[in-house]
Order: C-alpha cells, then structure tokens, then sequence
C-alpha cells in the first residue's frame, strides 16, 4: 500500500483483502470527512485455489490475489504493498477464559496495565497445531468490583477480564502468509471475517440488544454473537453456498456453471413459495434435448440444504446460552443472503427475527469510482470486503492516536485491531528469525 496521506482530512489508506472460496476480494478505501468509508477501488477475481476457506492450491490462490491485486490498484491508482487480510474456515476455534493480574499498588489502570494482560492470555497452552489469532476482552473486574467495560483510569489492585478467545491452525495461517508474500504482499494483520462483517452490516444498538450475524459465503458460513456490545460466541460451518450448487448439480443432472446459473436467478429457499406450473428449459450438451426442470422441484433442493445450515447455526446460537437474549434476531449477510426467501426460511426454523445486511450505510460516495462499481457494492456480497477497510482504517487510526496519546486507550481496540506490534504473523516471523540463527545440522533433523 502506498504510504501517502491524503489531503482532505488527513486519513491514511488502507487496504482489504478477503481470501474466499468463491471469489477473492481487493476493497481500497479510507476515511471520508463525514466519517464514512470512501472507497477508491475495488478489485476481485475467481477463486479457484481455495476450499472451504483454506487454502488447497498456493499457486492457483497467489494468481488470483495477484491478478484481483492488479485491478484494485488500477482503479485506485494507489501502489498496493500492505494489506489487512480476512481470516476464515473450518479450523477456526473460540473459547472463554479469565485473566488475573495482581498490581504493586492501588495507583491508576493504564494502558500498559491492559497490554500486560491480553498478552497473558496469548500465552495460553492450546492443543498442538493451534495458534490463538484474536484476544478480545469481555467484561473487566477491578477489586471485586464485576461488570467493568473500561477501566482505564480506576484505581485498583487486583484486575480480572474474561477474554473470548479466537484460535486457527498455524499451518491455515502459514498457508495464508506465504500466498500473501508470493503476491510480492505484507499481511498488516489478520482479521476474522465474521467479526469485519460485522463491522460493516451491524450498527451498536443492535449488537447492545443482542445480535447474530451469519454471513454465508461460497465455502463456509460464519457465526458471530453480539450481547450488550460485546462478542460473545463465534463459531464457522463448514457448509456454504457451493454446497447448494453441487445439490442443485446433482439433483437436475445438468453441469456446474448451469446449476450456479439455476441457483441464482430462479432459486429460492421455500418450495410452497413456487407455483406447479413454472418450467426452466436448460440447454442440453452437443446437441441433445433441451432439459426442463420444475422451479418449484429446484426450490425443494435448495431448501433442504438451506435448512441444514441454518440448523447449525441455530445449534451454534443455542450452545452459547445466548438464544433468549437477541432482541436483534438474525442479521444474515455474504452471497448466499441473496437467495429468494431465505429470511422466511431462518424466521421459520429459528423463530427469531432476521434481515439481510447490506454495507451501504458505511458508504460515503466517490465519483472517481463507477456508479455500476459503487451499486455493487452495496450487495451483501461485500459485506466482509468493506468490512476489512473499517477494521484497517481503525487500526491506523489507533496507532496513530496511541502515538500522539500514550495514556488514551480503547480497550477492545487493543485485541482487535492494535495488534501491529504483538500481531500473529509478527510472532510467526520471529519465531522463523529466532531459529535461523540456530546451527543445527540436517542430520540432527533425522535421528
């Protein structure tokens, strides 16, 4: 990313990128004066070397980044060098845990006093293989005193947190790392993608109320929990729309890109919704018959697995204790929010409220940028893209305030978005610098 202020209001560019299974996503923004996302590019090319979320092919994903890399930069005309990278899959864990720390005195909470304690909790033992991405705060406890969201400036000896703790195997994550570098990259830090949907599709009364967002995307579908402002369960199924594509494959017997073409534009998620009469002629291969095939048949297949993924996520709401508690319902955003009548279908088989969410409120509007460019992505479909550039912007701005304020603090700012110095890519490298300076021999490695 080009290292350049602008001169309107001073807010430094930030950049996106969302590795997805369908598509991968390049969104170049920053700041405007009403205090929205001006975006000044967009680039996004096929993903055909990502399953699930996680890297299969480094040298297919690499292409893709690059040539979606090459577009952004292009319509920005911003030399692009530092992304914020969205992290995903079925490897993606979370768990609640407390920290304690005992103080010398009872003089004011600080900054440092909080530092010291998220980096405890990254030191926390985890089974092999696992490697904690994100630490975010809950709720702070200072001197028996429960229920404390910032407590910076108290006074106060003993400070307690519970901390919900995000976790992704180190070899996803090292996957990540080296399709970035390859792209000739540096990964500014890694986000999860439901917490930047979030960002982008949730306003703060609704995560107060209680909220669940589920984005559902080509290979996975996110889950995270908001109550009283504060996340509190995050879960990834590994089930998405390309799931539905293959189902829809299978059960019309015609080829992929036809049943993606079927899905789209006569697909929906509630058969009853359909009339009887309703045909789709599909062309047949080399010159056979055209086939027809029942809109309302088609309906009935993507239902039924429509219906399995929103029964997981209705497990994933009722495993958090959470289900009595969300005034907001059901946010669901990502491409497969685009499909006919699924908020029926969740309100159906959750019972809770639902609406698809749309990332044009945070939208300031660029009339460099091409209106056909801007309406798109107002879709869903963006949700994460635009999503990563709020996250990004956030962490320039923090660092650069902390810089200029060393006693001023945002107490979730420091796991979510403060990461810079003690980010997880940065621990990996140092890890990587440390044993390079070991001389060990290669038949050491053998015995």
């Amino acid at each position: 990313m080009e290292k350049r202020i602008t001169t309107n209001n001073e807010t430094p560019i930030v950049v996106g990128l969302d590795i997805g299974t369908t598509k991968i996503c390049v969104t170049v923004g920053r700041r405007s004066g009403t205090n929205k996302i001006e975006v000044l590019g967009v680039g996004y090319a096929e993903s055909s070397g990502v399953n699930r979320g996680m890297v299969a092919n480094i040298q297919k994903t690499v292409s893709s980044i690059t040539q979606a890399v090459e577009a952004a930069s292009v319509q920005s005309n911003v030399n692009i060098n530092i992304v914020h990278v969205g992290i995903a899959g079925q490897h993606i864990k979370s768990l609640q845990h407390r920290g304690i720390l005992t103080r010398k005195d009872d003089t004011e909470i600080n900054r440092k006093d909080i530092e010291q304690l998220v980096e405890d909790m990254y030191k926390l033992v985890l089974p092999p293989g696992e490697e904690i991405i994100h630490v975010l705060p809950q709720e702070f406890t200072i001197d028996n005193e429960p229920g404390i969201k910032d407590p910076i400036g108290m006074a106060g000896r003993r400070m307690e947190a519970n901390f919900h703790i995000i976790s992704g195997h180190v070899s996803a994550v090292k996957n990540i790392q080296k399709c970035v570098a390859k792209a000739n990259l540096e990964a500014q830090e890694l986000i999860l993608e439901p917490l930047a949907s979030s960002e982008a599709v949730l306003d703060e009364a609704e995560k107060d109320a209680g909220v669940v967002l589920v984005d559902i995307g080509g290979g996975t579908t996110d889950v995270a929990i908001f109550h009283e402002g504060i996340i509190r369960h995050t879960a990834v199924i590994p089930l998405g729309g390309n799931i539905v594509t293959e189902d829809v494959k299978q059960g019309c017997s015609v080829l992929r890109n036809q049943a993606e073409l079927l899905k789209i534009r006569f697909g929906s998620a509630l058969a009853d919704e359909n009339r009887d009469n309703e045909i789709i002629s599909v062309p047949g291969l080399r010159g056979r018959d055209h086939k027809e095939i029942s809109v309302k048949n088609l309906a009935y297949i993507i239902q039924a697995r429509m219906e399995e993924i929103i029964e997981h996520v209705y497990y994933e709401i009722k495993s958090s204790g959470y289900e009595r508690k969300l005034i907001g319902g059901i946010v669901i955003t990502g491409g497969g929010a685009q499909l006919k009548h699924l908020v029926q279908l969740v309100e159906y088989v959750t019972g809770l409220d639902c609406r698809i969410g749309f990332p044009n409120e945070h939208l300031a509007k660029n009339e460099e940028l091409p209106k056909k460019v801007f309406d798109e992505l107002k879709s869903p479909l963006y949700a994460t893209g635009i999503g990563l550039l709020i996250k990004g912007i956030e962490a320039a701005e923090y660092n650069a305030d902390s810089k200029e304020k060393p006693g001023k603090l945002d107490v979730v700012g420091i796991s979510e978005r403060g990461r810079s110095r003690f980010g997880f890519l940065d621990r990996i490298v140092k890890f990587i610098s440390d044993d390079s300076n070991v001389n060990v021999d290669d038949k050491e490695y053998t015995k």
